[in-house]
């Protein structure tokens, strides 16, 4: 009998394409974005709402941000950092 498929099985089998991992792969520093304020929101058990009073940054705004819609300024990042009781941290990496 067949399972439906998750999505981390059909991650695992789409990754081994390397045009796929390509294209996934450089679009990490998003992904990384976008978990880490859903979490930091989720975390503090912020609304979209809650979290735009204490950012200045528009609930619509927000939800863009989250869904990957929007592309965050540092200013954006900074605000959201220090909203959700964080710091921002960016670095550079070699290129392996």
């Amino acid at each position: 009998m067949n399972h439906p498929v998750t999505f981390d099985e059909y991650l695992a089998e789409q990754m081994k394409d390397p045009e796929f991992k390509a294209e996934w792969d450089a679009l990490e520093p998003e992904f990384q974005i976008i978990r880490a304020i859903i979490e930091g929101r989720e975390a503090r058990n912020f609304s979209e709402e809650q979290l735009s009073e204490v950012t200045g940054i528009s609930p619509a705004e927000i939800i863009r941000l989250e869904e990957g819609s929007a592309d965050p300024t540092l200013t954006d990042l900074k605000r959201l950092a220090a909203g959700l009781g964080m710091t921002l941290r960016l670095d550079f990496q070699p290129i392996a």
